[in-house]
């Protein structure tokens, strides 16, 4: 019939829905037969994680909204409720629970493939830039779910942090008035949280869209770093990366199961079975771990202002990162002296996590400071004098070639000069 959309479908339903709105047709061109590089490792895997682990926040958190009581005096005993009198509440309390820490995991990991692999030059500035927007927005909503409890450290963490923006001269109390929805963390402040709280993942979903948009607009990029030259180059997604995706899902889904069945509580604060209360402060302020290096560097400056724009800065300098880094070669694999470095900044993140849980005092306020200069060091000095210094190793002529070899034989050593392709 004219004008409707011919469907390649057999399914008579399938077919009938596709010709008249093609998303079956889309779905196939966009996850079925769009060519990705071949050589993809399991670090791809986590960009799919991300996915899942966000659907069931989304499930496991409307769920826990329909029991939930966005009221300060009875938030505690909403939450108590649900552990104890709603079927399977402690199930879906600590699978969204646990789901935070799963979420911040993934999607770490998630990025430093892309630092590691350069995921972030070009043409894919713009991707690069739509996940750090998706970072910060994942980091909002998990502030603002943690205050949601309403226990100890929910309340005076919610206190500690609002307070910074008043560090900001004019606007900076106009701003913690407006968070706060009056003169302290209270009731109004609970329920502006909690729809936030409830709002912000489907804006993150929307978000996500442009991501995986501008994913398969520009392509995907690869271990070796190099552009897909050829069809021989690249495998169709299905089946291929959708059964290797569905074993990393296997095996991530068993690690978060052991937590939720066997640790529920592991990473969290204790603190927080006690029902929040204005006036008692507890000994130490701690936020929830994958805050811990933020906090750290907030804390590695006795000045309050430079504190918290050193905190947002180590989130900001990030959207730069495909001009700072002046390197024509992505791929650490073939950036020698690149290389170490970037593994010494993620030493210096995981020594400015434990700095954040330490009181700031001694020997941890040293190394947050230490932390804290090579973390921007590593973006403002390191990535741009290296990218001009640096002798990279030869790339291979394609991403098969190191694959097969020349003749089709063998593998090539890795970074191993590519030699053209004989004529027979």
């Amino acid at each position: 019939m004219a004008g409707l959309h011919q469907s390649e479908f057999d399914n008579p339903v399938i077919r009938w829905i596709d010709t008249r709105l093609p998303v079956f047709t889309m779905m196939q061109k966009e996850y079925g037969v769009f060519p990705t590089p071949k050589n993809f490792n399991y670090f791809w895997n986590f960009g799919a994680l991300a996915m899942v682990v966000l659907i069931i926040m989304i499930v496991t958190g409307i769920f826990l909204a329909m029991n939930y009581q966005p009221n300060a005096d009875l938030a505690f005993a909403s939450v108590q409720h649900i552990m104890r009198d709603v079927n399977y509440g402690w199930l879906l309390r600590y699978t969204h629970q646990n789901g935070a820490s799963m979420f911040f995991i993934v999607t770490y990991i998630h990025i430093f493939r892309g630092l590691y692999y350069g995921s972030y030059k070009s043409p894919r500035e713009l991707l690069w830039m739509l996940g750090v927007v998706i970072l910060i927005i994942m980091m909002a909503t998990a502030f603002m779910g943690y205050v949601l409890p309403w226990g100890q450290m929910s309340y005076w963490g919610a206190t500690v942090i609002t307070n910074l923006f008043s560090a900001f001269p004019v606007v900076g109390s106009k701003i913690v008035t407006l968070l706060w929805g009056g003169f302290s963390v209270d009731n109004p402040t609970l329920n502006r949280f909690f729809a936030l709280h409830y709002l912000l993942p489907f804006v993150l979903v929307g978000v996500i869209f442009l991501h995986v948009a501008a994913l398969h607009i520009t392509g995907s990029n690869n271990p070796l770093g190099i552009d897909v030259k050829s069809p021989q180059d690249t495998l169709p997604f299905h089946p291929y990366y959708t059964i290797k995706d569905s074993v990393g899902i296997g095996v991530f889904l068993t690690i978060f199961a052991i937590f939720i069945f066997f640790a529920p509580n592991y990473l969290g604060d204790p603190n927080n079975f006690i029902q929040a209360n204005p006036m008692q402060t507890p000994a130490d302020i701690v936020p929830e771990w994958y805050f811990l290096p933020f906090y750290a560097i907030l804390r590695s400056v006795p000045d309050k202002l430079l504190g918290v724009c050193l905190m947002f800065g180590s989130l900001i300098i990030m959207f730069f990162l495909p001009w700072l880094d002046t390197s024509k070669v992505r791929s650490c694999r073939f950036r020698p002296l690149y290389r170490p470095t970037l593994f010494v900044w993620v030493l210096a993140c995981l020594v400015l996590g434990a700095c954040g849980a330490h009181k700031p005092e001694g020997i941890w306020v040293t190394l947050s400071r230490i932390g804290t200069l090579y973390y921007f060091a590593q973006f403002l000095v390191i990535m741009p004098i290296l990218g001009k210094l640096e002798r990279p190793l030869p790339l291979p002529e394609s991403i098969s070639h190191p694959v097969v070899g020349p003749r089709g034989g063998g593998p090539l050593p890795t970074g191993a000069a590519a030699k053209p392709m004989e004529k027979a």
